[in-house]
């Protein structure tokens, strides 16, 4: 299993049954030294507004979130359903936890 910190969309349980036919179970932790950012997406019915994790200057600014334990075939899905605006890599949490996150490409 993998480890997925997610601070939006994917917090859905809406969006979950759709990208994974499943409500996934999370434990809140928290990303340090980063922020969000507004960003605006084209969609199949017009631009829609997301944020989008950027590193910080300040290292005690703080990201709230959630995190999943999910397979590589739920990483997959996640990879085609994050738009390319988003990139995966991995990060340290304030847990101690290594897990992906989506940040700006």
């Amino acid at each position: 299993m993998e480890k997925l910190f997610s601070y939006g969309t994917l917090r859905s349980k809406e969006v979950q049954m759709r990208l994974f036919k499943k409500v996934l179970t999370g434990t809140p932790d928290q990303l340090l030294g980063y922020k969000l950012k507004s960003l605006k997406i084209e969609e199949e019915f017009g631009m829609a507004d997301y944020v989008v994790v950027v590193p910080s200057e300040n290292s005690s600014d703080i990201i709230h979130g959630v995190v999943f334990n999910v397979s590589n075939a739920d990483l997959a899905k996640v990879d085609l359903f994050e738009s390319n605006a988003y990139r995966r890599l991995q990060v340290k949490l304030q847990s101690g936890e290594t897990a992906w996150i989506y940040m700006e490409s």
